[in-house]
């Protein structure tokens, strides 16, 4: 259609030339005049038979012009309103994976994320033979992997912090250490953490005060045995025997 025949419809009162001509539009991935003209209709057409094909393409029409979070919302608002739809499972999945298509780098905010993650699982649950489970389990696991980096970049900026201040930096490390081992037992930099713990507890010891120092010792050398149990040939083997010999050096002169 020609602009100014899309401005004539703008303006016209005839309800049912703009909703077949919003579909049209849609249909030639025009999404921009879609969503305008169904924006003008919905109001007067709501409860009509049109009306629920009218709000599934609009939800589309923000999808595809990459307004994930308007597209998420009309999405939700569509399953909530049209729960016995034919529509209604393919609007529940584009509600998470909008979401997932909203979800920032891995170093920002992760609210879209995780909000992502609790969608696309609700859907699975819901439609576990869903023609879109494959599409939202690969998406799954993206979200998951984000905030796996994201919560390992955060233990280790705690443990680069360690040279500003004093031994709480460390501390820090160690919460974070302990609870990413806890939240992604799996993940690829679990060596890593492991080492970094042992290194940790070690550098802690040494600035503590001494009524504390043999026990951090002691607690290093227990992270190293945990660590050589399970990686007998670790990547971080050798730095790991270091850091214990050290330990154990230090404890010979506070036994002493």
């Amino acid at each position: 259609m020609a602009c100014s025949d899309f401005k004539k419809l703008q303006k016209s009162d005839d309800w049912e030339k703009k909703y077949e001509a919003a579909i049209q539009y849609f249909e030639e991935a025009d999404y921009y005049r879609s969503s305008s003209l169904l924006e003008q209709i919905l109001p007067i057409i709501k409860g009509s038979a049109k009306a629920e094909k009218a709000n599934f393409i609009y939800a589309y029409t923000y999808y595809y012009q990459g307004q994930y979070l308007l597209s998420s919302h009309y999405f939700k608002t569509f399953y909530d309103t049209y729960s016995r739809s034919e529509y209604a499972e393919e609007a529940r999945f584009m509600y998470g994976y909008s979401l997932y298509m909203d979800s920032p780098r891995y170093n920002l905010e992760q609210t879209s994320t995780k909000q992502a993650i609790v969608a696309l699982q609700s859907f699975i649950n819901r439609y576990p033979e869903a023609e879109f489970v494959p599409k939202a389990e690969a998406a799954l696991v993206d979200l998951q992997r984000k905030l796996e980096k994201k919560a390992y970049e955060n233990a280790l900026l705690y443990y680069k912090l360690r040279k500003y201040i004093n031994g709480e930096y460390l501390k820090a490390a160690l919460v974070a250490f302990d609870n990413f081992q806890n939240n992604y037992p799996d993940s690829r930099y679990i060596e890593e953490i492991r080492y970094l713990e042992i290194e940790a507890m070690y550098k802690l010891a040494l600035i503590s005060i001494p009524a504390k120092k043999k026990e951090r010792y002691n607690a290093s050398i227990d992270f190293y045995q945990y660590y050589i149990d399970d990686y007998p040939n670790g990547e971080y083997l050798r730095k790991a025997e270091s850091v214990y010999e050290d330990a154990l050096n230090q404890l010979r002169k506070i036994n002493i």
